[in-house]
């Protein structure tokens, strides 16, 4: 506990052994000045119960307030799930809890740029891995691409393990990796293992990492045959057919499910398609293929964007299209979050 801390508990306690009303609510008031001044970190749910505590009209009433602020300093109460202190839950207004995701802007924060074709915001992964994860757990991302749920995972402190079927671009995420890891120092393992994520072993993967189960497995798959990413024999951007593409999504999710905790999660972030002249459910019919292997529905999100790189500079040309062809443009794909049965 930080100074400022100790010295705001104290006075609270002060408070709370006063009998008058009045003197009560002074001190209060000096706690709520310390409290927005000088804490290091803003304590929204200490300094909410201080307001709280002095608006009130009985002692009863202020005291009740003034106890729920010294909790939110004392009192630790979690889960196993994550490292969030819910008994601070006011605190965490960096946390999504809505279905609908509005995010401006790709963060383009150390390690991140956007120069790989179909890579995700790297908001996505912070979000799941501060609702499903704890430090010291392990990720799994059969589609590492450039490397973003990993850099996430490093600066969260998380261990992860990524896939990928590129190994240029498996060598170029493992360098960002490596260039942070200089600047900021955290004991955590990052991995990368080259290879086709629906046949390669997962088993002998977390073994040969020391990695006991996997917490949270985040899927960004290509969306069919959208982007060409290679011509590596297993890319799902180049599959035939789209039967191919879901039954290889089927089985990556049965593999994750084997090597899960038993509290584990995985998300699946997707977009729809046209093809055609039609609008073909890809986000949905891949949730259907996973909902086949060992998995519950636990939300769906919509996360909207603004622009893409395939779009950037053409929103004129893209709004013409879509009156000229009768159709919507897409400004959102899916995140599709599943917990393990």
């Amino acid at each position: 506990m930080s100074a400022v801390s100790q010295g705001i508990s104290e006075k609270i306690e002060k408070a709370l052994h006063v009998e008058d009303i009045l003197e009560k609510k002074k001190i209060l008031g000096e706690v709520l000045t310390m409290a927005t001044e000088m804490l290091e970190r803003n304590n929204i749910t200490l300094i909410d119960n201080l307001e709280h505590s002095i608006s009130a009209r009985s002692v009863e009433r202020i005291d009740h307030y003034a106890r729920k602020a010294l909790d939110s300093i004392f009192k630790i109460k979690n889960n196993r799930i994550n490292d969030l202190n819910l008994a601070r839950w006011k605190d965490y207004n960096e946390i999504l809890t809505d279905s609908l995701w509005l995010m401006e802007k790709r963060d383009r924060a150390k390690g991140h740029d956007a120069s790989y074709w179909g890579n995700f915001v790297p908001q996505i992964p912070r979000q799941l891995m501060l609702r499903y994860t704890r430090k010291g757990d392990w990720i799994l991302d059969p589609f590492m691409g450039s490397g973003t749920s990993a850099i996430e995972a490093y600066k969260m402190e998380r261990n992860a393990i990524g896939i990928d079927l590129n190994p240029a671009i498996l060598s170029s995420a493992k360098s960002k990796i490596e260039a942070i890891r200089e600047e900021d120092v955290h004991n955590v393992h990052i991995c990368f293992h080259n290879g086709d994520s629906s046949r390669i072993d997962y088993d002998e993967i977390l073994k040969e990492e020391g990695c006991q189960e996997i917490k949270l497995a985040i899927l960004h798959p290509p969306y069919h045959d959208i982007i060409k990413f290679s011509d590596i024999e297993g890319d799902l951007s180049i599959c035939p057919e789209q039967e191919t593409f879901l039954e290889k999504i089927g089985i990556i999710a049965e593999k994750c499910n084997k090597v899960m905790s038993k509290d584990g999660h995985l998300a699946l972030v997707i977009g729809d398609k046209y093809e055609n002249g039609r609008w073909i459910p890809l986000g949905f019919l891949s949730m259907n293929e996973i909902m086949k292997k060992g998995f519950y529905l636990k939300s769906i999100i919509v996360k909207n964007y603004e622009e893409t790189r395939g779009k950037r500079g053409s929103q004129e040309l893209w709004r013409y299209r879509a009156l000229v062809g009768g159709y919507y443009l897409f400004k959102h794909e899916y995140i599709f979050l599943f917990t393990k049965k």
